[in-house]
Order: C-alpha cells, then sequence, then structure tokens
C-alpha cells in the first residue's frame, strides 16, 4: 500500500478489501471494516462518520499491518485481542479459544433453570462461567478450571473487568483434579457443570479452516485422539461433584451426540436430552445427576 492511497480511509479499505478477497477470507468487507474501526480507535457502529476522513501516517500503517496478518488468516479476535459474546466483550488471545455463537446454546439452556454454584470445566477465556456469573447475581459461587496458565490469566482479566472477583475463583488443573487448590473440600460440589471441551478429533484436525487450525490453541481443539477423551473424564467424575439432580452441560460436535450420552449414561447419569445450535445442529448435551 503506498502512503498516497492508504491514508485517505475509502481508499485504505478498497485496497484492503482486494487484499483479503485474494486471501479468501470468507466476509472481507465485515473483517476490513471491524479492522479499520479497531485501527482508527472507534466502535464499528460509527465508521461511517469517518468514511471520508484520511489517516495519519501512523494509523495507515497500523491498519496495512493489521490487514496483512488477517490476510494470512489470523483471526479478527486474535488481532484485536477482543470478541464478543452474549452481549459482552469478552478479552481473547492466542492461548484460549475464541467464543463463538454456537456455545451460546449451551449458555442458553443453564441459565433456563436457576443454579446456586456453577463449575467450568476447561474454562478458557471464561466466557461461559463469566456470562452465567452475570446473568445471575444471585449466584454463590462460580469455579473456573483449566490446565493452561496462560489461558486463567486471560480469563482472571476478564473475571476482574467484569466486577466478579468476588463470585469467581479460578483454579489450574487436568479437569477436576484443579479443584483441590481452588476451592475447600466442601464446596467441591455443584448444581450446574458446565464445559466446553476439546472434542475434534485428531484426524479431523486438517479439515478445519486456517484461522481455527494454526491460531487457536491446539489443547483446547482436540485430544490428540477420538474427540471423546474429555467427555469420559468428565463423566467419571460427575456424580462426585454435583449435587442431588444436579445439571452437567457439555458442547459437543454435531455427530458426537450418541456417543456422548452413552459415555455419561454408562456413568450413571441420567435424563439425557441433546439441544441444537441455532442452526439447528446437535450442540449440547444435557445430563443429570440422580435426585435421590
Amino acid at each position: 500500500m503506498s502512503q498516497s492511497l492508504t491514508r485517505r480511509i475509502p481508499d485504505a479499505l478498497t485496497l484492503a478489501l482486494q487484499l483479503l478477497r485474494e486471501a479468501d477470507v470468507e466476509d472481507p468487507m465485515r473483517d476490513a471494516r471491524r479492522l479499520l474501526a479497531h485501527a482508527i480507535g472507534q466502535p464499528l457502529d460509527r465508521l461511517t462518520l469517518f468514511m471520508q476522513d484520511e489517516m495519519s501516517e501512523a494509523t495507515a500503517a497500523t491498519f496495512a499491518e493489521l490487514i496483512a496478518r488477517r490476510a494470512k488468516r489470523e483471526p479478527v479476535s486474535n488481532i484485536t485481542g477482543i470478541k464478543a459474546f452474549y452481549g459482552r466483550t469478552f478479552i481473547v488471545g492466542p492461548s484460549v479459544l475464541s467464543p463463538r455463537p454456537e456455545t451460546e446454546a449451551l449458555v442458553e439452556s443453564a441459565l433456563s433453570l436457576p443454579f446456586r454454584c456453577v463449575l467450568d470445566l476447561g474454562t478458557g477465556s471464561g466466557c461461559i462461567l463469566l456470562t452465567l456469573l452475570a446473568e445471575r447475581p444471585d449466584v454463590l459461587l462460580g469455579v473456573g478450571i483449566d490446565l493452561s496458565p496462560d489461558a486463567l490469566g486471560t480469563a482472571a482479566r476478564n473475571r476482574d473487568a467484569f466486577g466478579l472477583a468476588s463470585k469467581a475463583t479460578l483454579g489450574q488443573g487436568d479437569w477436576y483434579q484443579g479443584l483441590r487448590d481452588a476451592v475447600p473440600e466442601h464446596q467441591r460440589r455443584f448444581d450446574l457443570i458446565v464445559s466446553n471441551p476439546p472434542y475434534i478429533a485428531a484426524d479431523e484436525m486438517e479439515q478445519l479452516q486456517p484461522e481455527v487450525r494454526y491460531f487457536e490453541p491446539r489443547v483446547a481443539l482436540t485430544d490428540e485422539a477420538d474427540g471423546l477423551r474429555a467427555y469420559r473424564a468428565i463423566a467419571a467424575g460427575a456424580l462426585e461433584h454435583l449435587t442431588r439432580g444436579g445439571r452437567l452441560l457439555v458442547e459437543i460436535g454435531p455427530t458426537q451426540a450418541e456417543a456422548v450420552t452413552s459415555i455419561f449414561s454408562a456413568a450413571g447419569l441420567e435424563s439425557m436430552d441433546v439441544l441444537p445450535d441455532l442452526d439447528g445442529r446437535d450442540r449440547v448435551v444435557l445430563a443429570r445427576a440422580p435426585a435421590a
């Protein structure tokens, strides 16, 4: 991009659009506008007010760099460091999965009934846990567990940004093991457990879009096996950590409902339901601990 082309916002946007199209970006206009708004420091919904302006040389260079990164298929959320989820803006980055609209189906189901304490296994950015706590101020305790210290750092930043430090406790560990240092023993039973675990089979990784395959944490995507290991681990400890009648909600891949419900049933969980996402695909398995 030469300076004469890129300092005028309309010209810079036109050239950015061309570069993103050549890179096979799925929605080049949407992403170019988002990155332009980020570069000039304005909300996206106010961008049209600045479309006839000229950028400073430094801002033009910043915008060019952002577009170059997106043309290499780096996700917009990684570039800007933020992602919207359930009406809130979360801090994200390369150590966590970028929140996805499909996961809102899990949140909706979790919110359909009251709960007093919630455990989020593999919390990542904290988007599920913190959304539930923000939507239900009467909840007494939320615990987020993750194996990655970097992911927990991101979750802590989001927790503090939403003013939820008094409600949300974070712990490092492999699934339920992370509870040992996070909360005392008498607080290790929950009436709601949620998780969006790594569920992509190892042999499916090459089919993912470059944005996911190359830029999201692999450990949060795949178990390097059949995509079901996490569900087996979650099921194995569920009855020990659920209250009577407590709910377990997990996100799944759209072809995994039968396998996951079988794993949960074999572990003694009951009342299985499979819930769709907004596109009508199987997305959430709901199970319950026995009520007696």
